[in-house]
């Protein structure tokens, strides 16, 4: 008589690491439909769910502690700019009508810090991660797939993994379109105050710059390209240096609003005026701006959209879905106010 076949051995004591392995699936899309919610394609609930079945899967009784709320991280280098927040305002609207809570970090580009961060994720099984302008060291990369975690990035510092979605905006359109206004208005001798080179949006915007400089047949005088680091006091310092030259521009483009007040407040000390003496455009229209003396000209970036489509990717991914596209660019905008003018005579 032949044997009676046995259930394999590791029937019932299967995890749900194990399952979202196999499915090629995050853990908490394995969680979802363990626990039944709907937030699921059909297509992936149909393939967890006969993983499941074929392994023996049996959820663990409920216990009293209520069930854990879905959680993102929001992980910045710093947050102690406003460009932050308004990353945060993006992310926290479209996670609260979600459902979702949000855990918001800063690793200050310390890889101690990385770490700790990452046994505290682990700790508390977020469901995504959004990394703003930050770098995490490739074996934390390796963990987060490990764990089966979700990542995106956003504003991403260079060019990240193949398959982790990104989304920025066009940064240098945008650069581009500020060095263009300020030749439209006759400026020849344009100064620009950089962002950190280790940055992608900071190469793009200076990119933008020299390409505007080219397209109106003018060499790029490296003496009026100054660096930065998105700060006010960057700002001030480079445009002392820019007004120290023997002949000092007559307009500047900061590559961050932070700067370009900075730049004010050094004219200011001076005693010039913007623009009568020096015309100034920034860049990311931080909602201060309008309101500084003068209102400042600059370009626009979404900084709230962006943080709004990152929630909506990650929680996607977190689905078990794929994003439209891996890598998105939301639309920058020239934003004039009274900062800029035509040079003097």
């Amino acid at each position: 008589m032949a044997a009676k076949e046995t259930a394999p051995a590791s029937r019932g004591r299967v995890t749900i690491t194990e399952i979202a392995r196999r499915a090629g699936v995050s853990v908490p899309t394995v969680s979802r439909v363990v626990n039944g919610r709907s937030d699921v394609s059909p297509s992936t609930r149909a393939r967890v769910e006969e993983l499941l079945h074929r392994h023996g899967y049996r959820k663990r009784p409920a216990t009293a502690s209520p069930a854990r709320a879905a959680l993102l991280d929001l992980v910045f280098n710093d947050l102690d700019s406003p460009w932050a927040v308004e990353i945060i305002r993006g992310v926290e609207e479209v996670a609260h009508a979600a459902g979702v809570g949000t855990v918001v970090s800063a690793i200050h580009g310390r890889s101690g810090d990385a770490r700790e961060w990452m046994r505290n994720l682990r700790a508390r099984a977020s469901d995504g991660v959004i990394l703003v302008t930050s770098a995490l060291e490739p074996t934390l990369h390796e963990q987060l797939r490990i764990l089966g975690v979700p990542l995106v990035v956003v504003d991403p510092m260079g060019s990240p993994a193949d398959d982790t979605p990104t989304i920025g905006a066009a940064n240098w359109a945008g650069g581009l379109a500020a060095t263009e206004h300020l030749l439209s208005l006759g400026h020849r001798r344009i100064g620009l105050i950089a962002g950190p080179p280790r940055l992608l949006c900071s190469r793009a915007r200076q990119d933008g710059y020299r390409a505007a400089l080219e397209a109106a047949g003018l060499a790029v005088d490296e003496r009026l390209v100054v660096p930065g680091d998105f700060r006010p006091e960057s700002g001030f310092t480079g445009c002392a240096a820019l007004l120290d030259l023997p002949e000092p521009p007559t307009a500047l483009f900061a590559a961050s609003d932070q700067m370009a007040l900075g730049a004010i407040e050094a004219l200011r000390r001076r005693g010039l005026r913007v623009p009568e003496d020096m015309s100034v455009v920034g860049f990311d229209d931080l909602p201060e701006v309008r309101w500084s003396a003068p209102p400042l000209t600059t370009v626009r970036q979404p900084l709230a959209d962006m943080g709004k489509l990152a929630v909506r990717t990650v929680l996607r991914l977190a689905r078990g879905e794929h994003p439209d596209s891996p890598r998105v660019e939301l639309g920058t905008e020239l934003v004039v106010r009274s900062s800029t003018a035509a040079p003097r005579s």
